[in-house]
């Protein structure tokens, strides 16, 4: 008898404590809940009022400052995604190249450089890859002037030297 009468008051409980958690802040305890949600109710203007404006749509204007909407760590186009690379030498970036040799010929040095891809390409001073171009060929080196593609550095071209024989030691 006392676990039925115990069983039934939890009951009784739980559904007052219901009831209370549903009703709107603010709204008196024997009030009834509305029969269309607030939400969904049409606004009520006054016959009189004419509706406010619509804002017009924000532009941001950068007047030389950095956008802040825009990803520090994506920034635009990524040079080594393969689907907007051109075949060829053009398509290669410098990091990726490996210098496997260098000639010399009448009209001065000729370097044979070898791409991720494992493909060879004969390239002269001036010829252009992807992120630079070939700035000199000397008797081992191969120096490349690299287009720095970062909006927060000062200096826009840096010096990359890649020699025939890395200077580690090891084969290559």
């Amino acid at each position: 008898m006392r676990r039925q009468f115990l069983a039934a008051l939890t009951a009784a409980w739980l559904v007052a404590a219901s009831q209370a958690f549903a009703q709107a802040p603010g709204q008196p305890a024997g009030a009834a809940q509305p029969a269309v949600p607030p939400q969904a109710a049409p606004p009520q203007a006054a016959a009189g009022q004419p509706s406010a404006p619509p804002l017009p749509a924000y532009t941001y204007q950068p007047e030389g400052r950095r956008d802040p909407f825009v990803s520090l760590l994506a920034r635009g186009s990524d040079p080594s995604s393969a689907a907007s690379r051109p075949p060829g030498l053009p398509g290669l970036l410098i990091n990726e190249v490996v210098v496997k040799g260098i000639v010399r010929d009448k009209s001065g040095f000729i370097a044979m450089i070898q791409g991720p891809d494992t493909k060879t390409f004969i390239v002269r001073s001036g010829d252009k890859l992807m992120d630079g171009n070939v700035k000199s060929i000397t008797a081992d080196t191969v120096v490349f002037s690299q287009d720095v593609n970062d909006p927060l550095s000062l200096v826009k071209q840096r010096e990359v030297r890649k020699a025939v024989r890395p200077l580690d030691g090891g084969r290559g």
